[in-house]
Formats: C-alpha cells, structure tokens, sequence
C-alpha cells in the first residue's frame, strides 16, 4: 500500500486534534480564569531508503534519502499569559495579577485554580461556585501564622472583641505664636480641645483637654477642663508646654501625660503640633481605645496581599484570614480537572505556597475577575488552518486512492 495513504490519516486525525483546541478554546472565551491552549505538531519516523556515504577514492559522500510517514501531535500546551481584568465590585471575587494559583481543596486533594470567585457559605466556610473550600490561614485575634499548613478559611460569625482602654491620644494643627500685646487683658487664652476615650469596661466619655495661651506667649496644658464654665475643674493639673528651645515653632517634649478622676492615665502626643504665626487650629488626630463589638454580618474587604478584613459592630476592622497561594516551576506540567482546576503533576513540580505579593507571587486585586486569555482573531485563524490542512490531507488520500485504482486497472 502507498506510505501516502497513512501519511495522510495521520495528518487528518493531527489536524483533527487542532479542530478540538480550537474549538475547546473558543466555547471558553468567556471562561473565568481560562488559559488558552495550542496544538505543537512533529513529523514521524521516516523511513530510510538509502544511508549516507562516506567521502572516499576521490569520491564525493552520499546523502541519505528518506520518506516521512506523516505527522503527529508532540504536544498540547497552555497560554500562560495574564488575562484582562473584570470589575465586579463584588468583595468575594479576586482576582491574581501576576503569577500563581489560588488553592482549594475538593476532598482531600488539593486543587489549583486562577478562577477567584467565592463566596462564604452558609457554615462561614470559603469556598468557589462549585463548593470547594479556599484554602488558606484563619486568623486568631486578628493573628495570622502564614508559617503553618494552609487549611480551610471560614468566616469567624459572632465573635466578639473585647473593650479597650484609651491610652493614647495625638494630636495635629497649630496653636498660634501670636500675641496681643496691645491688649494684654485678654489673656489667658483658652484653646479647649475635645477628646472622645473609653475605660476598660469600653464605657465611652469626653476628656477635655484646655491649652492656655499666657500675655508672653507661652502655654500650658490644663486637664481636666470645664467647657461649660469655661474653667479648670477641681484638682486640674497644669502641665507647661515650651516651644522652640531646640527647634524653632515645635514643643520641646514630645508627650505629656494627664490622668483623670478616676485614674486613667492618657499619654497626650504633641509632636506634630506647631507653634507659629496664623490661627490656631490644633485638634485631635487620633485616640485609641473602643467598645466592644461583634462580627455579625459578612461584611469584608480583600487587600493586595489577600488577608480578609471584616468589619465589627463598633467599626473596628480585624484580619480574619489570609488567601494561600501557590506557584510551579513548570505551569505546563499541571493537568487540568476540570472546573477551571488544576493538579499537580510529576512534572509540574511540588507546589510552593506563601501570600500573595511575595516571593515571586502575584497580588490579589479585590472586586474583580482574570477573564479567559483567548484570542478570538487567532482562533478564527486557526480554524482556517485546521480546516485547509484537513482538506488538504483529505485529498492526499483521494488522490492515492485514485494512484491504487489505475493500478487495479491494469489487469482487465
């Protein structure tokens, strides 16, 4: 029989592997997280008709002579490249810009994926549209230990977070050098400011702290202060605020500190508070302390880095788990699962696990989702190609069909 019979079988089931590719492609093109792939096509033994020969005598050498017995598929590879980005807005929905895969679990194997949206069941438990738990580290008091073995992410509903204490208070602005020599009367000045603290218990209360400007200019902190009466209160201390005996308009001390009635102490910052020409403007820039509160709702927010930050009853926000991510020497080397996945194989390499935006892996962008890399004009191409090389190695076999038939024909 004809060698070129089989030569083009072969290139009709090749060309026939590149229809499926590209057909496969196409029907994901809207495909969260998926990655195109392209046929690599290599010809097949060929059979030697005549060796080479080596120069000798004067003679030149001879070349081999041999007939190709058709082509092959050496491979199915994938298209790594970044796919663009979808805006959803949506908070369970993450997107990887840059390298590596999200890991989940299905049953007790882990598998890999691009495709980044989750939700939170009904358990608190992260998982993808197909049920799969994200996996990852839970936070224990806001504490993340990215160092043990990344297990399931859940969501820690109706716990709580214990009252704080006000300890430190900082404040920002101005409180002007300027002096009205001409009425010396007005003085002392008063600047009174507000401060909202808790005690221990989170009871909420607000500490008045005056800043009293002299007819020389100086001032000092008097705590505590009535504003309704516009006067120190029983017992209030005073505590001198100098400026500019080291840098000129900034206080000599960084802090004081005040202690109320009932024993709390406040550690008061004034490093940031200036002491020039202009208005005075001081105020508070932050306090510590808070009430208590509780996770009671789903409410959360996804960083760069893929910790997941909730959002308490009194506002606080905490770290309540942190996103695992995986990368592979050799991408190409996973098997695909189905369902966007992956798994790895002997050839991937084992998978190295960290957080997003470190070690070479890419970063977390919240809100949004990696859509299919494929190329809708480089597909339609290659199904011209597909479908041109099919009719050509169509007609290699009609045509050596009609070279046997004129062979039978010879005996009549």
């Amino acid at each position: 029989m004809l060698r070129s019979l089989y030569s083009g079988i072969s290139g009709l089931h090749a060309h026939q592997q590149m229809m499926d590719v590209t057909g496969n492609n196409i029907a994901n093109v809207n495909t969260v997280g998926f990655k195109a792939s392209s046929v690599q096509f290599q010809d097949t033994l060929s059979q030697m008709l005549g060796a080479a020969g080596a120069p000798q005598n004067n003679q030149g050498g001879t070349n081999p002579a041999q007939v190709g017995l058709g082509v092959s598929n050496a491979g199915i590879l994938s298209n790594w490249s970044q796919g663009s980005q979808e805006t959803t807005g949506r908070s369970g929905d993450m997107m990887i810009q840059g390298d590596g895969f999200f890991i989940t679990r299905n049953g007790n194997e882990n598998i890999y994926t691009r495709a980044g949206s989750f939700s939170f069941d009904g358990n608190g438990l992260l998982t993808t549209a197909s049920g799969e738990a994200v996996q990852g580290w839970t936070a224990q008091d806001g504490v993340v230990n990215s160092a043990a073995k990344p297990g399931d992410i859940t969501m820690p509903l109706g716990s709580t977070i214990s009252p704080k204490a006000t300890t430190n208070i900082t404040l920002k602005g101005n409180l002007t050098s300027d002096v009205d020599t001409a009425n010396p009367t007005a003085y002392p000045k008063n600047y009174a400011i507000p401060v909202k603290c808790f005690d221990k218990l989170g009871t909420p209360s607000t500490q008045v702290v005056n800043f009293q400007q002299a007819a020389d200019g100086t001032y000092s902190a008097i705590y505590p202060w009535d504003t309704a009466t516009n006067s120190a209160v029983t017992g209030a201390t005073t505590t001198p605020i100098p400026f500019g005996t080291t840098t000129p308009g900034k206080p000599d001390s960084p802090s004081f500190t005040i202690t109320n009635p009932n024993g709390d102490a406040y550690t008061v910052d004034v490093s940031d508070i200036t002491n020039f020409s202009g208005q005075s403007d001081a105020r508070v820039f932050e306090a510590d302390g808070q009430v208590a509160g509780a996770l009671t709702s789903l409410s959360y927010t996804v960083s760069d880095t893929g910790q997941i930050i909730g959002v308490y009853s009194n506002g606080l926000k905490q770290v309540l788990g942190q996103i695992a991510m995986a990368t592979f020497k050799n991408t190409n080397g996973l098997e695909k699962t189905g369902n966007s996945g992956y798994r790895e194989t002997v050839n991937s390499g084992y998978a190295q696990v960290g957080v997003p935006a470190s070690a070479g892996m890419g970063q977390v962008i919240s809100g949004a989702l990696e859509m299919s890399n494929v190329d809708l004009a480089q597909e339609f191409t290659n199904l011209v190609i597909a479908q041109r090389g099919f009719q050509a190695n169509s007609r290699v076999i009609t045509t050596s069909d009609e070279l046997l038939q004129e062979l039978v024909s010879m005996k009549r």
